[in-house]
């Protein structure tokens, strides 16, 4: 795709320049739809249609003519659990593609991205259920890097960042529970965005686990960040007050990190400061908990939500639905009680630290065919704090040697998402004037 390398701002305004609009999205559209499925397990899109995308062009053209939207045009792949009318909705599974059927009408982010005049490339695979970090899928297929066959893309929102690496989508709606946009935005070299808790609205939608499921972008231009978060109603104004601070977690919580993420996390640190921001040192040593809270309340809300079809799943998510209805209700109780203590603290930390900056990762690639046994927990331990406080963050992408090197987490206090998303787009801005 011609423009895959562009910000979605600078496509917009070419397209609000150019002498035939209507024409140059359609290009826009064909050359994104192109390059669908460009990975090597050809599975970014577990539901395509090109006819239908090339209509959903045709349409957004029609209103581009005093449009302001910034999505008007823009091709965008949404994760394989929001209804799209006439589309089935599998949650990364055949048996809910199959039980679902097609759906009647379309989910309630769908309808905010139409009226946007997005053109909407397709639904995107995701890890079964949305109930996993790899990107490893038994009915579809693990869903590979493109142009990196020996990578994993991470996950749940495998597809979504697929779509972006590939230029078939210029930006990808993803979920994010447990770390589903933040993995696959900092393995694949994305920026990544993660709504507050409270944003959206999930009519149409399937849930993993209430308490925590958010919605989010993957992208690559943190200059993006803001207009893509209009969607959820996050308005990023020019003279608004900004952070002045942030906190850097302490080297002993890194201890698992490889050599050229810890390297990364120390270039980032030193980039926010040099837009003006000090940082100061955090131990966060009650952070020890956080996954025995996190995962037996998601558990608990996800063998609910999947009640009576257990047996339809793969193993090691049979497993955990099961582990999660068999919790009692003093159990979950207690549990809730101490996610209520987390909460309280983590917006204490936010109050005196404004942001947060921590590994999103602990390495920078999942290696496709290996033994990832034991990968879930290692990498939920650097994105459950922030999945338990129902914080907004952004991935920060970062490289060596031009190959992702473990993004990082920026986070800020709930419902702050527009001066993390401007603060993240001043570092944009820096890095281009930089380069």
């Amino acid at each position: 795709m011609a423009s895959a390398g562009n910000s979605i701002q600078a496509q917009r305004a070419a397209l609000d320049s150019a002498e035939d609009p209507r024409s140059q999205i359609l290009t826009l559209t064909h050359q994104a739809l192109a390059q669908a499925n460009g990975n090597a397990s050809h599975n970014t899109y577990l539901w395509r249609d090109e006819r239908w995308s090339d209509q959903e062009a045709v349409r957004a053209a029609a209103m581009l003519p005093g449009s302001t939207s910034a999505l008007c045009g823009i091709p965008v792949s949404v994760k394989d659990c929001f209804d799209l009318a006439g589309a089935p909705t599998s949650c990364g599974t055949k048996f809910y593609r199959d039980l679902n059927g097609i759906a009647q009408r379309d989910s309630w982010l769908v309808e905010q991205l139409r009226t946007a005049g997005a053109v909407i490339s397709g639904k995107t695979h995701l890890h079964p259920l949305a109930y996993g970090i790899t990107g490893e899928n038994p009915d579809f297929g693990d869903c590979l890097q493109p142009g990196h066959p020996d990578a994993l893309t991470g996950g749940s929102s495998s597809g979504a960042a697929a779509s972006v690496m590939e230029g078939s989508a210029m930006a990808a709606i993803g979920t994010d529970t447990g770390g589903s946009i933040r993995v696959p935005a900092a393995l694949c070299g994305l920026a990544g965005y993660r709504a507050s808790l409270e944003f959206a609205d999930w009519t149409g939608a399937a849930h993993l686990a209430q308490s925590f499921d958010t919605m989010g972008w993957l992208f690559r231009d943190l200059q993006d960040g803001p207009l893509l978060a209009s969607i959820f109603g996050v308005k990023v104004w020019g003279n608004m007050r900004l952070p002045t601070g942030f906190g850097v977690i302490h080297d002993a919580f890194l201890h698992d990190c490889e050599p050229a993420v810890v390297e990364s996390f120390r270039h980032c640190q030193r980039e926010l400061e040099g837009l003006g921001l000090e940082s100061r040192t955090i131990d966060v040593d009650w952070w020890t908990d956080s996954r025995d809270i996190f995962a037996p309340i998601q558990a608990s809300q996800a063998a609910r939500i999947h009640a009576g079809h257990y047996t339809n799943f793969e193993p090691s998510i049979r497993e955990r639905l099961e582990w999660g209805a068999s919790l009692n209700e003093a159990t979950i109780v207690d549990l809730k009680r101490r996610l209520g203590e987390f909460q309280h603290r983590m917006d204490i930390l936010l109050t005196e630290y404004q942001l947060l900056l921590l590994p999103a990762v602990p390495v920078t690639q999942l290696q496709a065919g290996a033994d990832h046994s034991q990968t879930r927990t290692r990498l939920l331990r650097y994105t459950t704090p922030v999945s338990l406080a129902g914080m907004p963050a952004v991935t920060i992408p970062c490289f060596s040697n031009g190959h992702p090197a473990g993004g990082m987490q920026l986070v800020a206090a709930h419902e702050d998402d527009a001066r993390l998303l401007a603060i993240a787009a001043q570092l944009g801005a820096a890095r281009k004037s930089q380069a």
